[in-house]
């Protein structure tokens, strides 16, 4: 059976916790899109960690852990994670990388940084890993497969190929320093003999692995507000954040993902620019940024404090069904403890019209929201695992969200750790 795990928003929704929780289950987890510009943040037994590119699986003896075809491999960034989770005391992860999989240039880097500097205060937010330049080398047909790493006249004749163009784009766009063919192919070497041991074709491994019945889970980066096609366009990420993109990323049969688990948070917050309709200011934000999660409403990768705003029924609707979500997952309940009355976005008003469907950007831009605001209940609720014993007016706030988003609430998280968790 496969099961993806994917973001309802903007990201920053707890799939972290989740996806622990389920990989503890499944023999093999799958990152399949998206880099080490995002990460999730697990709490468990060993202790805390920040995940970029490791599959959350990394800290379950049983499962083997992919990096597929569709990710965008940092491999400095693999090789420090992977450093930073042994050193935790955790087993070193089974890992296997896709022969297939593209990796992340220095270059690439270099190329988001300048440009976010030279879009100067019309910049997209980004998190400057090279993510945008990753994606338009590939699709343009001059990125780098891991497989091409191991053919050394190959590599360095295509280096030499793509340099020309990226050297007269950085002396003449960017005013920057010149990139050497001797020193990249170096460090691609370099790179190359790190990750060797975990190459493998993954294709052909997860075709068997299906004819098994394997427990597959696919662990999605970011949210459906990011998607490139679905997103808030242009500020989203470069690569689809959509569990049928998990097909393409980590090469498995479309009909075999049967269960679309959606999460989202009790409020919302984001990383980025872009419209965000509930988004709220000042001492309200402050308050609900200072108490979200054990550290706060920062980014995992990023550590820029998150955007804050009010649970959003609009947006959160539309993420689960361009997600095709079975089942939705609300976290983070227990963030809204200190509350007497909580506002919830039910609609957007655009031209004075009021509407309960997500609209595409052009229109989003003059979208106001329309609140009705729900009883708090003021009282802790951290660790509760009997959805009948939360106060009433929690009951009614998770059911009042299932009734807007139309697919069931399978789990509420009451707190970062594994066990905090209310099954209904």
């Amino acid at each position: 059976m496969i099961r993806a795990i994917v973001g309802a928003n903007w990201g920053d929704e707890g799939k972290g916790k989740v996806t622990d929780m389920l990989a503890a289950q499944a023999d093999i987890v799958i990152r399949f899109q998206g880099g080490a510009n995002a990460g999730h943040t697990i709490i468990n037994n060993y202790g805390k960690f920040a995940l970029h590119l490791l599959p959350s699986g990394s800290f379950s003896s049983r499962a083997v852990n992919i990096i597929g075809n569709g990710v965008a491999l940092n491999i400095p960034s693999l090789l420090k994670e992977l450093k930073h989770v042994t050193e935790g005391g955790v087993p070193a992860p089974r890992l296997m990388i896709s022969n297939r999989a593209q990796i992340v240039m220095p270059y690439h880097i270099l190329f988001d940084q300048y440009e976010e500097e030279r879009l100067s205060d019309k910049q997209f937010g980004s998190t400057k890993s090279g993510i945008a330049p990753f994606y338009s080398d590939k699709y343009a047909k001059i990125g780098f497969q891991v497989s091409e790493l191991y053919d050394d006249a190959y590599m360095r004749e295509k280096l030499e190929s793509v340099l020309t163009v990226k050297n007269v784009i950085l002396e003449h766009l960017y005013h920057k320093p010149t990139l050497s063919v001797d020193e990249i192919f170096a460090q691609l070497v370099e790179w190359r003999d790190a990750i060797k041991p975990y190459v493998a074709d993954t294709v052909s491994y997860l075709y068997k692995a299906v004819q098994e019945d394997k427990m597959i889970l696919l662990e999605g980066q970011l949210g459906s507000l990011k998607d490139p096609d679905f997103g808030i366009y242009p500020f989203t990420t470069s690569s689809s954040t959509l569990a049928g993109y998990g097909a393409v990323g980590a090469g498995l049969p479309p009909y075999e993902i049967k269960d679309i688990i959606a999460v989202t948070k009790a409020y919302s917050s984001a990383v980025g620019a872009g419209d965000f309709v509930s988004e709220i200011f000042g001492d309200q934000a402050d308050e609900l940024r200072r108490r979200g999660g054990d550290a706060g409403e920062f980014g995992a990768t990023t550590g820029r404090p998150r955007r804050m705003g009010w649970f959003d029924c609009v947006a959160t609707r539309y993420g689960c069904r361009v997600q095709g979500a079975t089942q939705v997952v609300l976290t983070a309940i227990d963030v809204l403890s200190y509350l007497d009355e909580i506002p919830v976005c039910v609609g957007y008003e655009i031209d004075g019209q009021v509407t309960k469907s997500f609209p595409a950007t052009v229109d989003l831009n003059r979208a106001k929201p329309v609140f009705e605001t729900l009883p708090g209940w003021n009282k802790d609720v951290r660790g509760i695992t009997d959805f009948r014993k939360l106060p009433e007016a929690a009951q009614k706030y998770v059911l009042f969200i299932e009734k807007e988003l139309g697919v069931p609430i399978k789990m509420v998280s009451n707190g970062p750790r594994r066990e905090e968790i209310i099954y209904r």
